[in-house]
């Protein structure tokens, strides 16, 4: 009679882990399981790709030039890159939603018509702060008066400039806290309309 003990019949403890994972490399080496690594990759470089980029709040103002002036004269912005993502079209659409009724017909012009009005190929781009930067384009209709006009669809992108105007002590008048609509004087004592667009 042969007697087989029960204990000789199953894998040592030692050699448990590998047989447990031969199933799961199988699976990993299998088609399947490689695209399924290369698309787990290929999220996580997106993700960081996206997760870098510069936090990007835009400004329509109605003149170009004179806005230039303004942003780096008077604020003192230093210029920044075209982020990567732009180049990508990434956020590179407003929402009609909140239009301002008071915007010029420029708006609605396709990106190679602004660039021959403006002679600029993506408007201006200023750095507002570490991560975060700052893209002027045209399509603002001049305000009351024929004043300059610099609008905005972001709370927070105006708090940051009518900070920077204070920091650079230029004479300023806050009109209305919501939406955030201020008064400010250039160097050159233009007056300009920096109205924040609630949508």
């Amino acid at each position: 009679m042969v007697v087989l003990e029960f204990g000789s019949m199953l894998p040592s403890v030692s050699s448990l882990p590998v047989l447990l994972a031969l199933p799961l490399v199988d699976g990993l080496l299998s088609t399947q399981g490689v695209m399924v690594m290369l698309l787990v990759a290929y999220a996580g470089a997106m993700w960081m790709f996206l997760s870098s980029a510069p936090k990007v709040y835009t400004v329509m103002v109605s003149d170009l030039e004179l806005a230039r002036r303004f942003y780096e004269e008077v604020l003192e912005l230093a210029a920044a890159d075209v982020p990567l993502h732009y180049y990508y079209n990434y956020e590179q659409t407003l929402g009609s939603g909140g239009l301002d009724p008071l915007y010029s017909p420029t708006y609605g012009m396709s990106t190679q018509t602004m660039r021959s009005v403006n002679n600029q190929p993506d408007g201006l781009w200023y750095q507002l702060k570490k991560n975060t930067q700052l893209h002027i384009i045209t399509g603002a209709s001049l305000g009351q008066k024929d004043r300059q006009r610099h609008v905005c669809f972001d709370h927070d992108c105006m708090e940051l400039l009518l900070m920077r105007v204070q920091l650079r002590g230029a004479q300023y008048k806050i009109r209305r806290d919501k939406p955030l609509n201020f008064l400010v004087k250039d160097w050159d004592g233009r007056v300009i309309e920096m109205a924040e667009i609630d949508n």
